[in-house]
């Protein structure tokens, strides 16, 4: 799987295009803001759009999605349906987090754990991965050993949990028994900062103790 990460908005945050090098059909991964630079990246890669998937409902990571969505013809995909009061309450983010106004929207469709999505040629497997919010979802080419994890995980942290409906324990327990047992070699894209391992942060990340 190929890949480009645009950071958007003051947060920083990592939209992701994830190119199936055969096909070139393209996901824009969280769009959260920006959406003049994510086409110009798309432009650039001459890829094929082909969906837009979110892997969870704050407002840093699906602001753009419905301007993209409309402008290239494609479906939003995601997150899981327990995130669906966040996208309910995109006007409350919006003036919570200093965004111009972004109204209520819904994807074309929830995601399931284990589900299966296609990407060209590429297959990227669904995990439920709860605690940062309860409908967050993380992305995994098994193939290519790359995982989109949003805000699950960091290079040296973790996800936040004091949001409304996060869940510390959650999301110690998504990230101990969803995503480690992927390998340690498992590269993983974060919704916000540099790459990481998943063997990296098993053995070193402070947040996760000696049972990591």
């Amino acid at each position: 799987m190929d890949y480009r990460i645009v950071p958007v908005t003051p947060f920083q945050q990592n939209c992701t295009l994830l190119r199936c090098p055969e096909t070139r059909a393209t996901a824009i991964v969280d769009p959260g803001g920006e959406p003049e630079r994510i086409v110009a990246a798309l432009n650039e890669l001459h890829a094929e759009p082909a969906m837009i998937l979110l892997t969870h409902g704050h407002l840093d990571h699906v602001g753009a999605a419905p301007e993209l969505a409309r402008q290239l013809g494609l479906p939003i995909i995601g997150p899981h349906a327990d995130d669906a009061f966040w996208l309910d309450a995109l006007a409350q983010q919006s003036q919570l987090f200093g965004f111009p106004p972004h109204a209520p929207f819904r994807p074309e469709r929830w995601l399931d754990d284990r589900e299966i999505l296609h990407l060209g040629r590429r297959r990227l497997r669904v995990l439920h991965c709860p605690g940062h919010t309860p409908g967050h979802v993380v992305l995994f080419d098994e193939e290519a050993r790359l995982a989109q994890v949003g805000d699950v995980l960091f290079a040296g942290g973790i996800g936040r949990t004091d949001f409304p409906r996060g869940n510390h324990a959650d999301l110690i327990r998504s990230i101990r028994e969803r995503l480690f047992p992927l390998g340690d070699d498992v590269r993983f894209i974060p919704g916000h900062g540099p790459m990481s391992t998943l063997g990296e942060e098993r053995r070193t990340n402070p947040f996760l103790g000696s049972r990591g």
